[in-house]
């Protein structure tokens, strides 16, 4: 069994009640309705990437990188990764962030654009726990 459901709760504690509240007003929804969306993003992400992600994107660029591949806005960097390695952790999970909020608008019955503007508040709490895993050497899951 993996460790999602820690993943979901990391997610959730880095995020905390005031930015639970503020994904719920971007969402439109309450904060039960985005704690929901938060736990079916975290569960999106943390299948979709392998559990040494954000350590090995930040050794190496990837080989398909263009520059209109640019982070989602405000995700740049991150604490503890470093200007390199978060840009690049935030653009891999910029990429995935499309079949994520498809999925999660799938589950949740929201909008993918509505989605995928939470998405944009989330991104860089998702980062900040997948720095602090990675210093503690777990993974994602």
């Amino acid at each position: 069994m993996s460790d999602d459901s820690s993943f979901k709760k990391d997610v959730l504690d880095e995020l905390g009640d005031d930015g639970l509240q503020r994904l719920a007003q971007q969402l439109g929804t309450d904060p039960a309705g985005a704690q929901h969306v938060v736990e079916s993003a975290a569960a999106e992400l943390a299948d979709g990437l392998p559990p040494d992600a954000v350590a090995s994107e930040a050794a190496a660029p990837p080989q398909d990188a263009r520059p209109e591949d640019a982070p989602l806005q405000g995700v740049a960097t991150l604490g503890g990764l470093g200007a390199v390695g978060g840009g690049l952790a935030a653009g891999v999970l910029a990429k995935a962030t499309k079949p994520v909020a498809t999925a999660v608008a799938k589950k949740t019955g929201l909008p993918v654009a509505t989605v995928t503007r939470g998405l944009e508040l989330l991104v860089p709490v998702v980062l900040a726990v997948l720095s602090k895993r990675g210093a503690a050497g777990k993974g994602p899951r």
